[in-house]
């Protein structure tokens, strides 16, 4: 099984960072409104970045980091032009 982080864009513009273990299923739990609370009412939503790690923990802490930043440096991260 793999563990992912992502980022998805909402309809209102705003970035919502999530772990899972299966990115096409949470992106249709958001868009069903299923997903995370802030993404509720906020759909559709757009998955803009992932990254996959080897286990849980990993992934976990990298969306704890990636929660930590602003929304110029999530959208650099994006881009690809954060390097960390």
């Amino acid at each position: 099984m793999g563990h992912y982080i992502y980022i998805v864009e909402c309809s209102d513009n705003t970035l919502y960072t999530g772990y899972t273990t299966d990115v096409k299923r949470r992106i249709e739990e958001h868009n069903a409104g299923i997903g995370a609370k802030y993404t509720r009412g906020r759909g559709p939503v757009k998955l803009r970045y992932s990254e996959s790690f080897a286990n849980r923990s990993l992934a976990q802490k990298r969306e704890y980091k990636i929660k930590q930043l602003d929304r110029k440096d999530k959208l650099r991260l994006i881009k690809g032009e954060l390097n960390e």
